[in-house]
């Protein structure tokens, strides 16, 4: 069962027990909202870590270059005495630059996902205090319902009840 159909499982079995109950119709509902990409991406640490992240990419995009420089020098060389070397010596050159050419599509790869798996941690640790935050201001302020602010699962939120600057602005405020 996917998230949306637990949402809406959830709001229909909440909205039916409130009906047989009555508990719905006599209690106050009060229910939020949190769109938890735009607060990892706004809070401190979330901009601290994309700082950290872009200085390794252009690390690493500078280090691309370099090693498609000494390529594309070794390709030329290759093309420029390609005609005068003997076909067995030209043979283990084409085989070298071809074998130069997949370790470097490897390493880029490799280093690309590296990247990625440093983001995603990033994100995932900076989540995971921006939901016990969430559930600290639901707790203390006696929210029924706080939703992530989902473009599949909640496809609309009114102003009034989104708490992402709240929630970033608490964030910020445990971690400095």
């Amino acid at each position: 069962m996917g998230t949306y159909e637990k949402v809406i499982r959830f709001l229909g079995l909440l909205m039916l027990g409130g009906l047989f109950t009555g508990t719905v119709y006599g209690a106050d509902i009060k229910i939020g909202s949190v769109d938890i990409q735009k607060a990892v991406n706004e809070c401190k640490a979330g901009q601290k870590d994309k700082k950290v992240l872009t200085r390794e990419v252009e690390k690493f995009q500078a280090l691309i270059a370099e090693k498609q420089k000494e390529l594309q020098e070794m390709k030329e060389s290759l093309e420029k005495q390609g005609l005068m070397l003997n076909p067995e010596t030209r043979e283990v050159r084409e085989k070298e630059l071809q074998a130069k050419l997949r370790d470097f599509q490897r390493w880029g790869e490799d280093v690309q996902n590296e990247i990625n798996q440093k983001r995603m941690e990033m994100e995932r640790n900076i989540s995971v205090g921006l939901i016990r935050v969430v559930q600290e201001i639901g707790a203390k302020e006696g929210y029924t319902l706080i939703l992530e602010k989902n473009e599949n699962i909640v496809l609309f939120t009114s102003k009034s009840i989104d708490l992402t600057d709240r929630v970033i602005k608490a964030y910020d405020s445990q971690t400095e």
